[in-house]
């Protein structure tokens, strides 16, 4: 039987961020993940590396700060696949958030930002809106310039698992664990992989299944108890239409939610929705009513390009993830972001994550491996995370050329 330190159980960016930093500090370190490295929700994502300017709407500011604080990280650790874009905020006569309220918004975010060269934001005079392809003009009353970053989420998932890799973790792709026995000094685990049964014992089992934390639960002895949550599901659509050069940040005119526009790979991506979910299937899909709500909102804001019916003829493909919130009675739209670690008495070497956001997956695997020290004790490093580039080979086009 296979044995080690710390098992982490998912494969999308919070696993295999957590799997890196548990063997750079010296743990030994598996990982299972039941389908492909970053093939779910960290691979369906927003594909930004970002501040979260609304969240200042919510006052999460400290997750605003760390999440600045991650993204100069990303950009310096991972130059090939994090990369800094201008983004665009148009302030319309009806705009429900006016001129003042997001200067003063992003003159916040630059001082969090601790005055990162990327925290300066300008005003375009109106000589420069024609750089803004076909946006609606009508009403336009002042359009906001900065600076946030953009990645391809399932490369920078794939980089990090490389990364855990070199460091000596193992990583078993299309795994599904079967049952997990937590004992007082250790938990077996067993799964299977390619038709074949394995057991594996772990000091520690990180559950890192995102949507499917609960599910994975359900698998353990004696029973634990779970966190209500709520299933919320984001969806795009990429549209065969040549994108700006940037990210357009949008108000929806549906409902006042934000909304991305932004290039990916030479086409346009939109989106994200925030849509809950009653139960959850093993591969979410994007909606009729997600479609209809995210190409109306296209469509008003560059009228040029046809109305919804037209549009959705230039839908190429359409990718949804499913985030993990709180169960509260509120809108998602302001639930809270930031990662939630979930432990039980009776269960002290298992640990289950819920939330989190790409942006700050670093800082959530540094909590975590604070939480496998206190169990296990302290290791020999082997390397700085900090100081490890994140980089691989790939067969697409380069991402810097075809995301500008």
């Amino acid at each position: 039987m296979k044995r080690v330190d710390v098992l982490v159980v998912g494969g999308g960016i919070a696993g295999v961020g957590i799997a890196q930093f548990a063997a750079a500090d010296g743990y030994s370190v598996a990982l299972i993940e039941r389908q492909r490295i970053g093939e779910a929700t960290s691979g369906n994502s927003s594909k930004l590396i970002h501040g979260g300017l609304r969240y200042l709407e919510t006052m999460q500011l400290d997750l605003v700060r760390k999440s600045l604080k991650e993204r100069r990280a990303l950009l310096r650790l991972a130059p090939s696949l994090v990369k800094a874009v201008p983004f665009y905020f148009p302030v319309y006569r009806n705009s429900r958030r006016g001129a003042l309220t997001i200067r003063a918004g992003l003159s916040l975010y630059g001082l969090l930002s601790e005055f990162d060269a990327l925290g300066r934001f300008k005003t375009l005079s109106q000589t420069q809106w024609s750089r803004l392809q076909g946006l609606n003009s009508s009403g336009l009353e002042a359009v906001f310039q900065y600076w946030d970053a953009q990645t391809d989420d399932r490369l920078l998932c794939e980089a990090v698992a490389h990364s855990a890799t070199l460091l000596g973790a193992d990583v078993f792709e299309w795994a599904e664990v079967g049952h997990i026995e937590h004992s007082g000094d250790a938990c077996q685990v067993s799964f299977t992989q390619h038709g074949l049964q394995h057991e594996i014992q772990a000091s520690v089992v990180i559950n890192a299944c995102g949507p499917w934390v609960n599910q994975l639960l359900e698998r353990v002895t004696p029973g634990v108890s779970a966190l209500e949550i709520d299933w919320v599901q984001g969806a795009h659509l990429l549209l065969d239409i040549p994108p700006v050069d940037g990210v357009l940040y949008l108000e929806s005119p549906i409902d006042q939610r934000v909304v991305f526009v932004m290039p990916w790979y030479g086409k346009t991506l939109v989106g994200t929705t925030e849509t809950r979910l009653a139960h959850l299937d093993n591969k979410p899909v994007v909606t009729e009513a997600e479609k209809r709500y995210l190409l109306a909102l296209y469509a008003h804001y560059f009228p040029n390009a046809g109305g919804v019916d037209e549009l959705e003829k230039k839908v190429t493909d359409t990718f949804c993830g499913v985030r993990v919130l709180p169960r509260s009675g509120g809108d998602a739209f302001h639930a809270p972001r930031d990662t939630l670690m979930h432990t039980c008495r009776s269960h002290p070497r298992l640990l289950s994550l819920y939330g989190g956001k790409l942006t700050t997956f670093r800082s959530s695997a540094a909590e975590v491996l604070g939480w496998v020290r206190a169990q296990l004790g302290e290791r020999t490093a082997i390397a700085d995370v900090d100081k490890l580039p994140l980089s691989r080979p790939v067969n697409r086009d380069d991402f810097m050329a075809q995301t500008g």
